[in-house]
């Protein structure tokens, strides 16, 4: 958008591009444990939300007027991570990621499937929003579902072999990327990226935890340790910096930074209110 020179910000549209991710899964905690679902992923831009999902259409908003926002915690071992939702002219909520244990759960993104005994499917994403976890085969557990691409299925070789994480999505106006599954454990464990965390493959070498705000699965535990937490969401704005200025209420953490014409503004924790003036 062109701003001409003298013009107030009570003259230029508020037009507001956002990110909301949720929290990811974290990782099962079984032996051989699938990988936690990354968050579910949905945002404006010309790249899609997750799950090979449209893009969302940017808000107008109103200036001195409140607009609630929450960004979801990342999920323990065994648990699904927590919603991050945006209220604007329409609510746009994201869904937790998914969990890997025996029985994988929906989420965001899918929770891999335990490596325990045979094949058991990993579980869905959510629509618009991430992919399924990977299958298990035999001792091999199936890695996280991401924003990007369904996780990796585990494999019997070399005494079971894990499956990666699915991969993430990278928001154009901040260059991140954000939304990968966890690795399944297993002896071989699976690998991650986009915040995901990597799978364990041994009582020292436990799951890693998904990356704070960057929503990504757990790594699935090893050997009855328990798998690791997923990564916290986050919820980002982009917006003309001529169209005004943003308050973050109380209860919400959140910074500000430009890039060019635009002001990109980041919540990391929290629940509260943002305005523009």
């Amino acid at each position: 958008m062109q701003i001409l020179a003298g013009v107030s910000p009570a003259q230029i549209p508020l037009e507001v591009n956002f990110l909301v991710l949720a929290g990811g899964g974290g990782g099962g905690s079984d032996n051989r444990a699938g990988g936690g679902g990354a968050g579910g992923y949905r945002r404006t831009g010309t790249e899609g939300s997750g799950g090979g999902g449209a893009a969302l259409s940017s808000q107008t908003l109103d200036r001195s007027t409140n607009y609630s926002v929450t960004v979801g915690a990342g999920g323990a071992s065994g648990s699904n991570g927590s919603n991050s939702q945006f209220v604007g002219t329409t609510t746009i909520t994201s869904t937790g990621g998914g969990t890997g244990n025996a029985t994988p759960s929906i989420g965001g993104s899918g929770g891999g499937a335990s490596g325990l005994s045979g094949t058991t499917a990993g579980a869905a994403g959510t629509t618009n929003q991430g992919f399924a976890g990977g299958s298990d085969n035999s001792e091999g557990a199936g890695g996280g579902g991401g924003a990007g691409s369904v996780g990796a299925n585990g494999s019997g070789a070399a005494g079971g072999t894990a499956g990666a994480g699915g991969s993430g999505l990278t928001f154009s106006f901040d260059s991140i990327a954000r939304a990968g599954g966890g690795g399944g454990g297993s002896p071989v464990g699976g690998g991650a990226s986009s915040g995901g965390g990597a799978g364990g493959s041994d009582a020292s070498n436990l799951g890693v935890a998904g990356t704070a705000n960057k929503g990504g699965g757990g790594g699935g535990g090893r050997a009855g340790a328990q798998g690791a937490s997923g990564g916290s969401g986050v919820v980002v704005f982009l917006y003309a910096t001529a169209a005004g200025t943003i308050t973050f209420g109380a209860g919400l953490t959140g910074s500000t930074t430009t890039s060019g014409a635009n002001t990109i503004a980041t919540v990391t924790a929290g629940t509260g209110n943002v305005s523009w003036a």
